[in-house]
């Protein structure tokens, strides 16, 4: 059985791999086109939200790192002439020179001499440094404590894994490892690479096909001991408001009753209000299970044909502001869940984020030392003039001494 959707499980902690939440009929599957009704006439601003704006940029060199020895460690042996890396910049969107990015971001790499070719001149190759290798070991260590919260993301259009795969948290070798290891879950079947390869659903557990909002009611119902209905939280930020028609709309439409992303709605007209309920949930559950509760808007754009949105899709981030923001931050528009955050701070965060904490902390070991560096630098760079400023004057007082005789 073949299944034309996404593999999710929504839960943050898991007791068994078996509670994988999938459902082979309905969430995101191709059958089903998911187009906006004629709310799309009614218009909403986009507006800047400066806090959110600012967790995206917060993320900024971090990522740029990350990107960076990404590309070392994907190069035969783990090393590379720094010419090579130079040249790829580019790619990189790096706006300095490696020798400038190295010598800002110390404890990455080592830097030693080696021939390209045999008879070749010697030049400056860079490796990962033992701290960052001590990181690697740290980052297979978090996956292995977490790994069924991986599994438990995997998608079933595989040639689409590699645009989501760090915006999920997927390890680099989920294909060759993950899946072998749970073959009583899942089969690849096709030919990665080729556009026509899948994950095959071996074993289906539908009771456990709950969205996070399907989840937060019934952990709300349980708390207070009354029924809440599954909805989404609604909040527009500090200073936006909405035209009167298009509030009343987002009133009559809240009143709606939820449709899970995992729900069969093959009975749902396309242009309805409840089809656009439908595919905001899918969008928040989407949102919800990455790691930083934020995707670009361009790598969901790559399940376009697959799950037959609209080209439109993306308006739908604006016209719900209550619930996402989209940022334009650094050009590129980024879809962010509100409710996940709290300022610019993640309120709840994945526990495979604890791989960017480490990688973080290795960065800022490394910029304390340069800082320590260039201090140490300035003092004595001050000490030197200050020595040259006195014996000046000495040799400046020893001249008029000289000419008074």
């Amino acid at each position: 059985m073949i299944i034309p959707g996404i593999l999710f499980k929504s839960q943050t902690s898991f007791s068994s791999i078996s509670n994988l939440k999938l459902n082979f009929k309905s969430f995101l599957n191709p059958k089903f086109t998911l187009q906006f009704n004629p709310i799309s006439s009614l218009k909403v601003v986009w507006r800047k939200d400066w806090t959110l704006d600012k967790a995206i940029e917060n993320d900024k060199r971090y990522k740029l790192c990350a990107r960076v020895v990404k590309q070392v460690l994907k190069e035969p042996g783990q090393a590379i002439p720094l010419r090579y890396l130079d040249k790829r910049r580019k790619r990189l969107r790096l706006n300095v020179g490696v020798k400038t990015f190295i010598n800002n971001n110390p404890g990455l790499f080592d830097t030693y001499y080696d021939r390209i070719r045999p008879k070749s001149n010697l030049v400056p190759f860079l490796r990962p440094s033992n701290r960052l290798r001590n990181f690697l070991e740290e980052e297979k260590r978090i996956y292995d404590e977490n790994e069924e919260l991986v599994v438990s993301k995997l998608f079933v259009s595989v040639d689409k894994l590699v645009h989501v795969k760090r915006e999920f948290g997927l390890p680099n070798d989920f294909l060759v490892n993950l899946v072998p290891k749970y073959s009583n879950y899942f089969r690849l079947t096709g030919s990665p690479g080729e556009g026509q390869s899948f994950l095959e659903l071996v074993e289906w557990h539908p009771e456990f096909a709950k969205s996070v909002i399907e989840q937060r009611a019934e952990e709300e119902s349980q708390l207070t001991g009354i029924r809440v209905r599954p909805n989404f939280n609604y909040k527009l930020p500090p200073g936006f408001s909405l035209r009167k028609e298009m509030r009343e709309w987002v009133r009559d439409w809240l009143e709606l009753d939820y449709i899970s992303p995992y729900e069969d709605v093959s009975h749902l007209d396309q242009a309805s209000r409840e089809m656009e309920k439908r595919m905001v949930a899918v969008l928040h559950e989407l949102l919800s299970l990455s790691l930083l509760k934020r995707v670009p808007v361009p790598i969901l754009g790559k399940f376009t044909n697959d799950y037959r949105f609209s080209n439109a899709f993306s308006s739908a981030f604006t016209r719900h502001s209550g619930i996402f923001y989209m940022s334009l931050k650094g050009g590129i528009k980024t879809a962010v869940l509100r409710e996940a955050y709290k300022g610019d701070e993640l309120i709840d965060k994945d526990p495979l984020l604890g791989i960017k904490d480490k990688f973080v902390e290795l960065l800022e070991e490394g910029w304390r030392e340069r800082a320590e560096m260039l201090r140490v630098q300035r003092e004595q760079v001050k000490k030197d003039m200050e020595m040259m400023a006195a014996k000046n004057g000495e040799l400046s007082e020893q001249s008029c001494e000289e000419a008074e005789l």
